[in-house]
């Protein structure tokens, strides 16, 4: 299945690969990656990373002594993870081009699967559960699937916080991203910081289509919680003891439903 063209415009400009580096995606990285550290199983174990981009999360994965199988349905993004792996010496189990909703991997061939990326990308309710149902194919009984999605509120913190709602476009983007979930940008070429064509999940719905596809749900946790929309925390990170603060702070309301809405991203853990 083709990608959609504004979803392929948008990663072709190549800023995915440095986001997770930069003020305003280095708490996203941390904090996926204390999520993963926290309930994925002890390596060895083979991991497959759907939608992995330019390897952010499996090239960590594959230095710590994970088999990992990287895909993604942006070449480009396949590209700069094998040249990155390349140069960081981390070998991965393999890397290709593909789609979540058609997954080359045998049944039960993985002990657990991340979809870090296509929740939000696979604006039909029927692709989204198409998704889960392949990542639950390939696991093994008791994987687990981590499976991130953008909250349906993201766009009015995010319009607030950085002033993109004086401009009535993005206003209008936001009446219908609450409405509905589904994100349009009008302006994908002279405003790309609005994001691309995507899937804004209410929590409570990020639950229903785990479990719908067959997972038990283990957790729906918030990502960078009361943190999201505030780069300038990002500091904190550099210092020891804020950095510290910060994470407690965000752990200490991570599974609250009253408050998960409020932050940037979700991610949801399932066991086979």
């Amino acid at each position: 299945m083709a990608l959609d063209r504004d979803i392929a415009s948008y990663y072709a400009l190549g800023a995915e690969r440095d986001r997770l580096r930069e003020p305003g995606g280095r708490l996203e990285f941390v904090r996926t990656q204390e999520l993963l550290g926290r309930f994925l199983p002890s390596p060895p174990a083979t991991v497959v990373d759907v939608g992995g981009g330019s390897g952010v999360y499996a090239l960590p994965l594959a230095a710590a002594g994970y088999e990992v199988q990287l895909l993604d349905a942006v070449e480009l993004h396949i590209e700069q993870a094998l040249a990155q792996a390349r140069e960081q010496d981390v070998a991965l189990a393999g890397a290709g081009v593909g789609d979540a909703r058609r997954l080359p991997f045998g049944d039960a061939s993985a002990d657990a699967t991340l979809l870090l990326g296509p929740l939000y990308h696979l604006t039909d309710r029927g692709d989204r559960l198409t998704a889960l149902s392949e990542a639950r194919r390939v696991l093994r009984p008791g994987g687990l699937v981590a499976a991130a999605a953008i909250s349906r509120f993201a766009s009015t913190f995010d319009g607030l916080a950085r002033g993109f709602l004086a401009d009535p476009r993005f206003e209008h983007v936001v009446e219908r991203d609450v409405q509905d979930g589904q994100h349009r940008n009008p302006d994908l070429e002279g405003r790309p910081e609005w994001f691309t064509t995507a899937y804004f999940h209410h929590p409570d719905e990020l639950r229903g289509e785990l479990e719908d596809a067959g997972f038990r749900i283990e957790a729906i946790t918030a990502v960078e919680g009361p943190g999201s929309f505030r780069p300038e925390l990002d500091d904190w990170l550099e210092h020891v003891e804020r950095r510290a603060v910060l994470l407690r702070a965000i752990r200490r309301v991570e599974s609250e439903p009253t408050v998960l809405g409020a932050s940037a991203h979700l991610l949801a853990f399932g066991r086979r």
